[in-house]
């Protein structure tokens, strides 16, 4: 199988083979880990192979970042050395002066470099409810804004922001438009197919999928004048991905379609079951019909609606921690997208400056009987709140 081949075929038969098929030279069904670092450059001074240093040129980069591409249909996608590597470059491939708009419920580590980072080199970030297309439209500086920042479902509240609409707004202020589909994964959600131009994602979660790689991508539906700003700061900055990591990412993309369908298959039931358990006031999940975005996302979450949901306990900030702490089953870590489930009171992560509500545990539904991790959650939430 070959990148030309992937229109033919299923997110499922191209994830498994991860369009590597077979190694012409030995026959190999898996593909080879390329640990060096150089290439021989030709008696005549030149690189016929195309090869000169790895930090750009490692062939081992080519298998996850190819089929990355072909599942969100984009033209190209690279590897960086993690999320946070993949979401400062596009910001960093703008200019001091221009104006780019994020959500204010994010990623808390890229609202915190937005903040501090970005603005001390003299970037205009503005922070909106990106859920709010009408908001969005009034944050726009036609000629000015360069850039919006979607992130949807957006983490750890899940809210669900119309890409499709706001691309054509991007469009008619000649912005560009980048959304983080981390939670959504291509199996999910295709930006690029709603108007997207570039799709970020922190690779360290759903895409990799075992909790043992940090690393993040990008994928560009067009490689333009933007795209070929981002590809040279990767090489020039140096934010690349090791072989050894670039080989377990395309190892865990190939089990992405099976593993995103089990997860949300999972969140969907937990979501429906902790809703109705006394010691919670609320489920925050895209797939819940009473959830404020649940109609956008039913449109643009196509085969479910995530393995991330967050509960709010009833008693408040130390019933949550309190219920953490009784868990078995469930992992208390940070991070998400793996195949164990995990379990974490997320404003103590964030700080005193987080707009997370302290009474929200947030949950990373792995691929774990859906009703063992309910009875043992239920009995922490029971427990914590007596």
């Amino acid at each position: 199988m070959n990148r030309d081949d992937s229109k033919k075929w299923t997110p499922e038969t191209l994830a498994a083979q991860t369009l590597f098929g077979t190694d012409p030279v030995n026959g190999m069904i898996v593909p080879s880990i390329h640990p060096s670092t150089t290439y021989l450059r030709d008696p005549d001074n030149q690189y016929r192979h195309g090869r000169v240093y790895s930090r750009a040129d490692n062939p081992g980069y080519e298998v996850a970042a190819n089929l990355l591409a072909a599942l969100e249909g984009g033209e190209e996608a690279l590897l960086f050395a993690s999320g946070m590597a993949a979401a400062t470059a596009v910001f960093l491939a703008l200019s001091p002066g221009d104006h780019v708009i994020a959500p204010k419920m994010m990623y808390w580590a890229l609202r915190r470099w937005l903040g501090d980072t970005a603005t001390r080199w003299g970037m205009e970030v503005e922070l909106v409810e990106t859920e709010n297309t009408t908001a969005v439209k009034a944050a726009i500086r036609p000629g000015k804004t360069k850039l919006i920042w979607l992130e949807t479902p957006a983490n750890p509240v899940w809210s669900i922001t119309d890409i499709a609409a706001i691309a054509e707004l991007a469009k008619s202020a000649g912005a560009k438009l980048a959304v983080d589909s981390t939670v959504a994964t291509p199996i999910l959600t295709k930006p690029l197919s709603l108007g997207a131009d570039i799709v970020m994602h922190s690779a360290t979660k759903y895409l990799n999928g075992h909790s043992d790689v940090i690393a993040g991508a990008l994928v560009t539906k067009a490689k333009d004048e933007m795209w070929t700003r981002i590809r040279t700061n990767l090489s020039g900055i140096g934010g690349v991905l090791g072989p050894f990591e670039a080989w377990l990412l395309q190892r865990g993309m190939r089990t992405l379609p099976v593993r995103v369908k089990a997860a949300c298959a999972g969140a969907l039931d937990l979501a429906q079951r902790l809703s109705n358990h006394p010691a919670v006031s609320e489920v925050l999940y895209p797939g819940l019909p009473h959830f404020a975005g649940h109609e956008i996302a039913a449109r643009q979450m196509q085969g479910g609606f995530g393995g991330m949901l967050s509960i709010r306990v009833r008693k408040g900030e130390q019933a949550a921690i309190a219920t953490a702490a009784k868990v078995t089953l469930w992992q208390r870590a940070t991070s998400l997208g793996g195949v164990e489930s995990l379990i974490e009171h997320r404003a103590s992560v964030e700080g005193p400056t987080s707009p997370v509500p302290s009474d929200l545990l947030r949950l990373s539904v792995g691929i774990e009987s859906p009703d063992d991790l309910y009875e043992d959650l239920a009995t922490a939430l029971t427990a914590a709140s007596r």
